[in-house]
């Protein structure tokens, strides 16, 4: 399952999470973040292990503007509430999940 995030339920979904958290910053309107975002569905499907967030930069501004997003798609892993990992761009599905790592 993949979650909505937004400035009212990501610091309970993902600052305290217990598990690591793959954000996906995205909006509508960008291509590569439509090739990016199946991709995410189907590695929360496949690990449980782990929780996947995706943040609509248009109906989340300030979020964006907190992690500083300037370039869509932004792939943001968090661990025990730090941001640990950063990317920005289309991917294949096996180095989204290389974040991890």
């Amino acid at each position: 399952m993949v979650v909505e995030l937004t400035m009212q339920n990501f610091e309970e979904e993902v600052l305290k999470s217990d598990k690591p958290v793959l954000v996906d910053f995205w909006a509508t309107w960008c291509g590569p973040c439509r090739m990016v975002s199946p991709l995410v569905d189907e590695l929360a499907e496949e690990h449980p292990e782990y929780k996947f967030g995706k943040i609509n930069v248009d109906e989340q501004e300030a979020l964006a503007s907190k992690y500083g997003i300037m370039s869509i798609p932004s792939l943001y892993v968090f661990k025990n509430g730090e941001n640990t990992k950063k990317t920005v761009g289309a991917m294949p599905k096996e180095e989204i999940l290389k974040l991890f790592d």
